[in-house]
């Protein structure tokens, strides 16, 4: 088993130490755990913005330095790798993305949480309620502009989205939206937290249209807690749901380091 998507209690909504999420993935049977926390961003200093869910930027070398020693001393039990989990804000993403590969990072997920630029008015959540179509298209729109930058490893929740109107309009929007992932080749995630915590993802209507446009599929624990890491039955359960629509997520993905 492989997991990409770890995070730690830098973020300030994750629990638990480093060390423990890597002894339970061995505990557990992983042979790759890739750790993936919110990364910093650089927010424009005048407008004063701080975001509370996300690592600050003060912590990010520390990060690096656990994630590096960790991989170092586990070697011969469990390889694992230094990512980041990050936003693509227009604004912002190039800047930061120099930034983060001053750290000579293994890989990035996308996890498109905010629509626009998140500090800015007209921002919005990509998980609230919404029947408004054309906020619908701009998650989508952002997230493809986010992936054609060829920086990502895959995307994270990529069903995040909370559509509450017509299930035709979901599933045209969706359809162009995973075909458009499948062009630019890369898989599209499964996400744990939201499968145990009962969230609004993972979307049936979402994961029927995955199976009929083909997509490759991976599983991503989305780690907030050391005990995610050892949860057999729903990663079990899991692999049940995907396999009663016809889908078979991929054991691992290659990362260059």
């Amino acid at each position: 088993m492989k997991n990409y998507h770890t995070h730690t209690k830098r973020c300030g909504h994750a629990t638990g130490n480093d060390r423990t999420y890597v002894k339970n993935a061995i505990r557990a049977g992983f042979t790759e755990l890739g750790f993936s926390d919110h990364a910093p961003m650089l927010f424009p200093e005048d407008t004063h913005y701080y975001s509370n869910f996300r690592m600050p930027v003060n912590l990010c070398e520390d990060y690096v330095k656990s994630v590096r020693a960790l991989e170092k001393e586990f070697k011969d039990e469990i390889k694992i790798y230094l990512g980041f989990e990050i936003e693509y804000y227009p604004e912002l993403f190039e800047k930061t993305e120099k930034y983060l590969a001053e750290f000579d990072y293994d890989y990035l997920i996308l996890g498109q949480h905010f629509i626009g630029n998140e500090y800015e008015n007209g921002s919005a959540y990509s998980g609230s309620a919404s029947d408004n179509p054309e906020l619908f298209d701009r998650y989508i729109s952002q997230a493809l502009e986010g992936l054609s930058t060829g920086k990502f490893l895959y995307i994270a929740h990529p069903d995040l989205f909370k559509w509450t109107g017509s299930d035709e309009i979901y599933n045209s929007k969706m359809t162009y939206f995973c075909k458009e992932i499948k062009k630019l080749g890369y898989p599209v995630e499964f996400n744990m937290l939201g499968f145990t915590d009962n969230r609004n993802y993972p979307d049936k209507r979402f994961w029927k249209i995955v199976a009929e446009v083909g997509n490759d599929v991976i599983i991503g624990i989305d780690a907030h807690s050391p005990l995610s890491l050892i949860r057999k039955l729903s990663l079990k359960m899991a692999n049940k749901y995907l396999h009663d629509l016809g889908i078979t997520p991929l054991d691992g993905l290659e990362i260059k380091k």
